[in-house]
């Protein structure tokens, strides 16, 4: 099998055995690159240089027998994550110049590993799509279907992994932007709990939602990821101070006697079929590994893609406030100083981060604070007080992690509301705070892939992940690679 199409474990095996080179890894992956990418479109930009350079740094650190797990292998970095000394641009115009002077902390932690950055991966503007298509530069393609949206906003970096074009990725996930694409693309992707991953250099969208995980091949990789990027850090005030233990630990153990509750809000009318059907049969899959399932209400559940457009739009409209072009990123001369930053924000921003800049700028205004932002944060209050509810009587939450698979570009693009309907299954989470993984479970008959979502407690990403290793290894889902 060609390296592109291994996972980290696999690949850091074979480095340790020195069977390979990162060298070899490095140039496997842009060899595919060169291949695919003008079809595929994952990466706003590609860092050949930066990355041989990286490669030839790992093979000189790696005379030692204990290398670091992500020493020499190449990771690409969506493009909302700040990267010193290169292009970090949101896919926005207004930031498609702006170079960063100072490293994120997820990337700087991987940077200390010797990892090697294969570049920067295409997404929504600003994160704020599910389809890759607000991308101010290009649309991402599926690589199963090259007509078809890959997800978002995190789609160059779920696309770019199931196309090989790299060996794993770090995404975003504000309200599904990690686990819909993954979903989509027929990868792993996991959304850590809020504050387990430091938010230092990521550009922020909606700062009580926004996350950084792992979108990987498979589960053993996600979890490899999460080790190196999870952990307090003094930069960010909203990072938990909480142990980070080793999750790849307890991969392998028995699920045998674990509860798993399926919510009946979660399996909806108008949900495709053969997503249900794939899902029902990974809850069987489940049952038969020893989980019982027992069915659970998250009553609140019908309100959070409403809330979620209330809150994210909100900090949205108060965090993009400060692309005015008076210091860096895009500017337009205007004949004065309000007509510099009108001329600037109207050329900058494209049209779904201007509607979610004015619905939040509304529900922040004077006289519907209390109608609007202050009533979402008590609904939130209400969908989270759902999980810990739920969580009493459970150990895990499974569902579909979208309603339908991938659909075909430009299909949603007219109604905002079907976009956001996209990611019905996947905003609570974020709303509530709790980790959430999507796994392959299944393809359609149309050989689209379909995502299972696992959600946890609070900080319990042991046992998400300690049940969908259990499931991925009895099934062969995650082996699946798309003829591109």
């Amino acid at each position: 099998m060609e390296l592109f199409n291994l996972g980290i474990h696999e690949i850091r095996a074979m480095l340790d055995r020195k069977e390979i080179t990162s060298k070899d890894v490095t140039d496997s992956v842009f060899g595919r690159i060169d291949a695919v990418e003008e079809r595929i479109r994952a990466y706003v930009t590609v860092t050949k240089d930066e990355a041989v350079r990286m490669a030839a740094a790992a093979d000189g650190a790696t005379g030692s027998d204990t290398a670091a797990p992500l020493s020499g292998i190449p990771v690409a970095i969506k493009d909302n994550m700040c990267t010193k000394g290169i292009l970090t641009t949101c896919s926005s115009r207004i930031l498609g110049n702006f170079v960063p002077p100072y490293e994120s902390t997820v990337t700087s932690k991987l940077t200390d590993q010797h990892y090697v950055l294969t570049g920067k991966t295409n997404l929504d503007e600003f994160a704020m799509g599910s389809s890759t298509e607000n991308s101010a530069f290009q649309t991402t393609r599926n690589p199963w279907d090259t007509e078809r949206i890959p997800g978002g906003s995190s789609g160059g970096s779920a696309a770019a992994v199931a196309a090989g074009e790299c060996i794993a990725a770090l995404g975003s996930d504000t309200g599904g932007s990690i686990r819909q694409p993954a979903a989509l693309c027929g990868v792993v992707g996991l959304k850590p709990t809020y504050g387990r991953v430091s938010r230092y250099g990521l550009v922020a969208f909606a700062s009580s939602l926004d996350q950084i995980g792992p979108i990987t091949k498979n589960v053993r990789d996600a979890a490899m990821l999460l080790n190196v990027i999870s952990g307090n850090d003094p930069k960010d005030s909203t990072s938990a101070p909480v142990a980070v233990p080793d999750f790849t630990a307890v991969l392998g153990q028995d699920i045998r006697g674990m509860k798993i509750g399926i919510p009946k809000e979660y399996f909806i009318e108008g949900m495709d079929a053969e997503v249900d059907a794939s899902v029902r049969e990974a809850i069987r899959k489940l049952e038969s590994l020893g989980a019982t399932a027992h069915e659970v209400s998250l009553p609140h559940s019908g309100y959070a893609v409403a809330t979620y457009y209330v809150l994210a739009t909100s900090e949205a409209s108060s965090n993009l406030a400060r692309y005015d072009g008076v210091k860096y990123g895009f500017r337009v001369e205007g004949k004065d100083l309000l007509d510099m930053y009108m001329q600037t924000r109207s050329q900058g921003f494209g049209p779904e981060v201007k509607r979610r800049i004015m619905l939040g700028t509304y529900a922040l205004s004077s006289g519907y604070y209390d109608a609007y932002y202050k009533k979402a944060q008590q609904v939130r209050t209400l969908i989270k007080n759902d999980f810990e509810a739920a969580f009493k009587e459970v150990d895990l939450i499974v569902t579909p992690t979208t309603p339908t698979p991938a659909f075909k570009m430009g299909e949603k693009t007219d109604d905002p509301l079907q976009m956001y309907l996209a990611d019905i299954f996947t905003i609570s989470v974020n709303l509530a705070g709790v980790p959430g993984i999507s796994i392959p479970c299944g393809f359609t008959s149309q050989n689209l892939p379909v995502g299972l979502q696992i959600i946890g407690r609070h900080f319990d990403e042991e046992t998400v992940l300690k049940a969908s290793y259990a499931y991925e290894q009895s099934t062969e889902w995650h082996m699946r690679r798309p003829a591109l």
